[in-house]
This record gives structure tokens, sequence and C-alpha cells, in this order.
């Protein structure tokens, strides 16, 4: 995918070849070196010659030095021309290796605030470069190009290289993560079944993909709904990797339900701890306030309205994406993408003593009587190494067991209108008439 197979027409986008690559290598303090290096370009200037930004159509080449920190390339696009031996400045030589990311949807309004945090560091940490792997679709490649610019002119030193592409088999090489949030939104009228087909096979598509060209340890984060069984059929479809790998996005529910219990009882929500989001991402899912805690003591015996933990804290919870919708007018990209933000860093950070967080996982295995072979919202801890373990010691009593099992059985109907993007027969879909999406997802 190098720069140098794109032969371009200078009023033709140099991205619009679904193989195109960008290199980033952005550094926050520049030598004079460095400098002179970038600007003004190598070749020969007139006092009127413009001065591109690294999308544009005019490009030159960058010279060879052949014992410094640039390197070369035939075709290039500004700051993303070079590339810096992470090895040969003081201030990199403590830098882990450099680890690929995917996202995919990444011209979205999630993936906008998303972006910006895994580039600064505030998710991998400050010493761990990366590189992005944006993948995109036809339609929006020269938004993407746009992404790519923001990128580029936010000089992050941690960010080492940009890549778009539209197509997954290319975009997923080698990744260590991936984080996919495009699908295709329910419109008016679309049953949940037709919503569950269509992003299936986009999901189906890309476990392929993932299978194909990813690392053999990646670990997947599935954003885009229904993302519990948007998740599983994603693993289905990669083989290769562990299952246990494949996450679906609950913890946005598990924010908000710390959030809802903390107005509740008047304290600031860092004092809410071990809140389980059970089940699946809709409206049967099952925030857990008999094994949360607040300030260390039972939810219930700080909130003493039972009544409102049984029937308003989960509705709270629920509609709360509903609710700011309808007061900003927009869905909630920038708390989902937090949500993102501390889904993976719950895994790359040890998880505290006697704490827990939520996530959709393979529930092969579970010790809570679940059914096997779904993803499921459960309690889990990490030793900070991408890993995960089922938490063991939770009370589970008829009201939670209850809600639990309807949020069971829409799952199992869910994998069952699936079972052809799956491997596992003809689809059956009876998911019955109660609309079960989760406000503001339609």
């Amino acid at each position: 995918m190098a720069m140098a197979e794109l032969s371009t027409p200078q009023t033709t986008s140099p991205f619009l070849n679904s193989s195109s690559r960008l290199r980033l290598s952005s550094k926050l303090h520049l030598s004079n070196h460095f400098r002179q290096l970038l600007l003004p370009p190598l070749h020969t200037t007139t006092p009127n010659s413009k001065i591109s930004c690294s999308v544009s159509q005019n490009q030159a080449p960058v010279a060879v030095q052949e014992n410094g920190l640039v390197k070369t390339k035939k075709e290039c696009y500004g700051v993303f021309c070079l590339t810096y031996d992470l090895k040969a400045e003081e201030e990199t030589r403590t830098w882990k290796k450099l680890i690929n990311i995917a996202v995919s949807g990444a011209a979205g309004m999630i993936s906008n605030h998303l972006l910006f945090k895994l580039a600064s560091g505030e998710v991998f940490g400050p010493d761990q470069p990366i590189a992005l792997k944006l993948l995109g679709s036809e339609r929006s490649i020269q938004a993407l190009e746009g992404v790519a610019m923001e990128l580029e002119d936010s000089l992050f030193p941690l960010l080492r290289e940009v890549d778009i592409g539209t197509d997954p088999n290319e975009v997923f090489q080698d990744v260590e993560w991936a984080i996919l949030i495009g699908a295709k939104p329910r419109g008016p009228g679309m049953e949940r079944a037709d919503l569950l087909d269509i992003n299936g096979q986009i999901f189906a598509e890309q476990g392929k993909a993932l299978n194909k060209a990813a690392s053999p340890n990646v670990k997947v984060l599935v954003v885009g709904n229904p993302c519990n069984t948007n998740a599983l059929i994603c693993l289905k479809n990669a083989p290769n990797i562990p299952a246990k790998n494949f996450h679906a996005l609950t913890r946005l529910d598990e924010n908000r339900a710390k959030c809802q219990l903390a107005l509740k009882a008047g304290v600031f929500y860092d004092k809410v701890s071990n809140m389980t989001i059970w089940g699946n991402h809709s409206t049967t899912q099952v925030p857990d306030f008999l094994n949360a805690r607040i300030n260390g003591l039972p939810v219930k015996e700080v909130i003493t309205d039972h009544k409102w933990l049984e029937e308003g804290f989960t509705e709270s919870v629920q509609k709360r994406g509903g609710l700011l919708i309808q007061k900003w007018g927009r869905s909630s990209a920038a708390s989902t993408a937090v949500s993102i933000v501390d889904a993976i860093k719950s895994l790359v950070t040890p998880t505290p003593e006697g704490d827990w967080f939520s996530s959709g996982v393979y529930t092969d295995g579970n010790p809570y009587g679940i059914e096997e072979g779904l993803v499921f919202s459960m309690p889990c801890r990490s030793k900070g190494d991408g890993d995960y373990e089922l938490v063991k010691d939770v009370e589970i009593d008829d009201y939670l067991r209850k809600r639990i099992a309807k949020s069971e059985a829409e799952l199992l109907a869910e994998k069952r209108c699936v079972a052809h993007l799956t491997g596992e027969g003809i689809a059956y879909c009876d998911l019955g008439p109660v609309d079960t999406m989760l406000p503001g997802e339609v």
C-alpha cells in the first residue's frame, strides 16, 4: 500500500484508491534540523510557490538522509512522509513497541471524539506509540481525508502512522486492537430483524477480514448495534481468534447507571463501584443494583427507596439516550467515545481490588448458568494485560435472575435470526412484537 502505487491526476483526490496509505510520524518538539526538512520542500520553489499541507494534489518527493532520522518515500503527503527512528532520540527510547489500532466507521461522530483520545495517549498511556488504521466506505473517503488532516495538524507525538481505506482485508492487516463502530443505523419502519441481517452481514465480512489479516491475538470491541449479536457474528466468522477476545460495548450503560445511582444518593459518581450491566444492549438490559456499592456499602443500604431501584432506576438508564436526543437533537457520540476509552482502559489497566467492570463477552464457561454461545454483558476483572476473567463472587437473587433470563431469551432469539451468518443453519426470527431497541438508536 505504498503511496508510489498511486498515479492519480491532480484533479482527483490521492486517497480515492481504497488501498491508499497515509503514514504519520508526528513529534511535538521538532528540532530546527527537522523543521528545515519539513519547510520548505526540497524541490526548487519560486517565491510564490504554495507550500501544501498533507492532503494535497501537489506533492513532492522527500530526499534521503541515510544516517539521520528521516526515511525516504517516493511520493508522500506532508508530515506523513516522515518516519522517525524511535530508538534514535532520547525522548523515545523508553517508548513501548508500536501497536496497530483499527477503527471502523472512522468518519463518524463517535470516531471524531475517539481518535484524538487514542492519539493523545489517554487510552494506552504516554509511552505507547500507535498506528491508526481507519476504515470507511467509498462514500466517506473524503471525510476520512479530513480526519487524517486534523490528526496531522494536532501534532500528536505518539501517533506514528495513519492509514485510511475501504477494504477491511487491507485496513486490518496486523492490527492488535479493532474498534468496530461502523454500522447501518436503524431507519423509520425498519424491523429489528432487518437491522440484525443488514448489520450482521457487515460484521460477518469484518470477522472474516480480522481472521485473515489481524494479529492472532487481536482484541475486538464491537460498538455498532445491535452490538451483542454483531459481536457474536464477528467472532463466529473469525475462528482463528480466541472467542474471549471479542467484546460488545455495554460500558456506556454502566456509566449511565453509575451516574443515576450517584444522583439519587447525592454523592459524586466516583463513589459508585461494582456496577454490572447484565445481558443485551437493549431495553432488556439489567442494571444490577443488588451487587453495586456506594462508598463501599451495598446500594440498598444507601438508597432506601427500593421501589425506585426496581423500577425508576432501570428505566432511567434505558431512556437516557432518548432523553439526550430530545434535549440536544443528536445521539450520544461524545459519551459513547468516552465509554469506549473506559472499556479499553479497563482491559489494559489492573482492576482495582474488589471492583469490576461490565463488558459483553462470550458466555462459554460462565459461572452464572447463562446459556453458552452468546455474547452477554457480565462482570469482569482484568490484570491489565488485555485479558479478563469473570467475577465469581456476585449475588443473584430471584429478582435479578428473572430479569437476566429475559435478556438471555432475547439474545437467543437474535442468535436464531442470524444463524445463516454464524454457520449454524437456516435463520428463523421470532423476536416478538415488542421493540427493545434503546431509545435514541433508531
